[in-house]
C-alpha cells in the first residue's frame, strides 16, 4: 500500500485529530532523558519512533554504502542521500508501522527500545541550517503593509507582481519551537523626534510562515528550474520569522531588514515531506501578469495547508485565537522561490532553510502578523479573559499550529512556539 493511503492504520493509536498518523511520518532529531544523545525520530501519534533503533537491528537500512544515518545530531545526513533514500525509508517505516506488518508490533523488546512517548522527549532543531532565506510572497500581506506605509493605492512596489522578492537573513539565529525570545534592543526613531534613540523594541510582532529545507543543492553557476524545483525540496516546517517593528521602520532603507529580525526565528521541530502533503495539492493563486518563462508553472503548486496563530499573555491559562488562514493564500509557489533564487547562479545546499514570508488571507482575521491585525496598533485585540494587545508583551506566548485535514485524519505540523523575555538591561 502507498504510504499516503488513508485507509492505512497503524498498530500504535493514534488520535482523529493528532497531527501524526501513519500517513505523514514526519522527521525529527530528539533526546530523552535516558538518552541524552540527539537522534533522528519520525512521529506517530504520540510517540517518536527512533529510526536508529530500527538501523541497528537491521530494519531500516538508508545508506547503500551500509553506514549509519540515524545516530546523528541533525537530519543533514540523511536528506543528503536523495530524494530516493527519502522515499524508500518513508515506505519503510510505514510498512513497519502498519496494523497488520507483525515485524516490529510483535517484538516487545525492540518496541521498547524504539517508540518513545512524545511527551518525554527533548525536540532539538532538525537540521543544520547553512543560509537562511526569508521570501515576501503573500499578496494580502505586501497590499497591507503597502497601504499602511505608503499609497493604498499603489500598494505593491512595482516588481512585486513579477519576481518573488526575498532577502537573506540569519542562519545562526534560527531555534527550535519551545525556545524563548528575548526582546531585542535596538535603534528607532518616533515620526515627531528630531534624533533616534536606542532601548527595547515596543512593537514586537510575529509573522505567520512556513519555510521549505533545501533537500539537494546546485551546484554554483546553474541555476533550478522551477520544473525541476520541488525534486529539491525535502520538506516543510512552521516558522515565526519574529519582527521589531519599530526598529525595522527606521533601518529598513535602503537595505531593507537588519536587526529587526536577526535576532530569532523560531522553526517546529517536525518536517513534513512534500510526499506526505501531495494528497492536498491544489492551484495557488492566478497570477497576473503572467511571470517570465522562467517562472512559469501549470500544476498544482500550493497546499490545502490551515494555519493558526494562538496568543497566551503571562499567568493566564487562557490563549487566544488571534488569525486563522490558509498557505494556498500566497501568491508565489515555493518552486517559483526556489528557480527565482538560483536563476542568478546562486548554489544552494542540503539544509538551507526558504522562509514563505508572512501568510496572510484575504480577512481580517486572516492576517498573519499583529502588525496587520491591529493595523499598526489603531486597533488593539481584545484577549480572552480580558486585556487587549496592539503588539507583544513580556511573558506573552505565541503558538502557530497547521495541518491539512483529510477524511478522518490530518496531517499535521505540531506547533512552533515562544515565549517573550524582557530585554537586556
Amino acid at each position: 500500500m502507498h504510504p499516503n493511503d488513508p485507509f492505512l492504520r497503524s498498530f500504535v493509536d493514534v488520535a482523529p485529530d493528532s497531527h501524526f498518523p501513519i500517513q505523514n511520518l514526519p522527521f525529527g532529531v530528539f533526546s530523552t532523558d535516558a538518552d541524552r544523545v540527539p537522534r533522528v525520530g519520525v512521529a506517530i501519534g504520540d510517540r517518536i519512533l527512533a529510526l536508529a533503533a530500527l538501523e541497528e537491528a537491521g530494519l531500516l537500512a538508508a545508506d547503500p554504502s551500509g553506514g549509519p544515518v540515524f545516530a546523528r545530531s541533525s537530519l543533514n545526513p540523511f536528506i543528503a542521500l536523495g530524494r530516493d533514500a527519502w522515499r524508500q525509508v518513508r515506505a519503510r517505516v510505514s510498512e513497519l508501522l502498519r496494523h497488520d506488518s507483525p515485524t516490529l508490533r510483535d517484538d516487545p523488546a525492540l518496541r521498547a527500545r524504539a517508540l518513545v512517548p512524545m511527551a518525554g522527549a527533548r525536540l532539538h532543531l532538525p537540521v543544520e541550517v547553512g543560509d537562511y532565506t526569508d521570501f515576501y510572497s503573500s499578496r494580502e500581506h505586501a497590499t497591507n503593509v503597502g497601504s499602511m506605509f505608503r499609497d493604498p493605492k499603489n500598494a505593491l512596489l512595482p516588481n512585486w507582481l513579477h519576481l518573488p522578492v526575498g532577502y537573506n537573513g540569519r542562519a545562526s539565529s534560527v531555534v527550535v519551537s519551545g525556545t524563548p525570545v528575548r526582546r531585542p534592543n535596538g535603534q528607532t526613531k518616533a515620526p515627531t523626534a528630531d534624533q533616534p534613540s536606542f532601548g527595547p523594541s515596543r512593537k514586537l510582532d510575529i509573522e505567520l510562515e512556513t519555510a521549505f529545507i533545501v533537500g539537494r543543492g546546485n551546484a554554483l553557476g546553474e541555476p533550478i528550474p522551477v520544473a525541476e524545483a520541488e525534486r529539491h525540496i525535502f520538506g516543510m516546517v512552521l516558522m515565526n520569522d519574529w519582527s521589531a517593528r519599530d526598529i525595522q521602520q527606521w533601518e529598513y532603507v535602503p537595505l531593507g531588514p537588519f536587526n529587526a529580525k536577526s535576532f530569532a526565528t523560531s522553526i517546529s521541530p517536525w518536517v513534513v515531506t512534500l510526499d506526505a502533503l501531495e494528497s492536498f495539492r491544489v492551484p495557488g493563486p492566478p497570477q497576473d501578469p503572467e511571470p517570465l518563462p522562467y517562472l512559469r508553472q501549470v500544476d498544482k503548486a500550493s497546499v490545502d495547508l490551515h494555519l493558526e496563530v494562538a496568543l497566551r499573555p503571562d499567568g493566564t491559562a487562557d490563549a487566544t485565537t488571534v488569525c486563522r488562514t490558509n498557505f494556498r493564500h500566497l501568491y508565489w509557489s515555493m518552486a517559483q522561490q526556489l528557480a527565482h533564487h538560483t536563476v542568478s547562479g546562486c548554489n544552494t545546499r542540503v539544509g538551507d532553510l526558504m522562509g514563505s514570508g508572512t501568510i496572510s488571507g484575504p480577512e481580517p482575521d486572516s492576517f498573519g502578523s499583529l502588525l496587520e491585525l491591529t493595523w499598526n496598533g489603531r486597533n488593539p485585540l481584545a484577549l480572552a479573559g480580558g486585556g487587549e494587545r496592539s503588539f507583544l508583551e513580556d511573558g506573552d506566548e505565541v503558538t502557530i499550529t497547521g495541518w491539512c485535514q483529510g477524511d478522518g485524519y490530518r496531517i499535521g505540523f505540531g506547533e512552533v512556539t515562544g515565549r517573550v523575555t524582557p530585554a537586556l538591561s
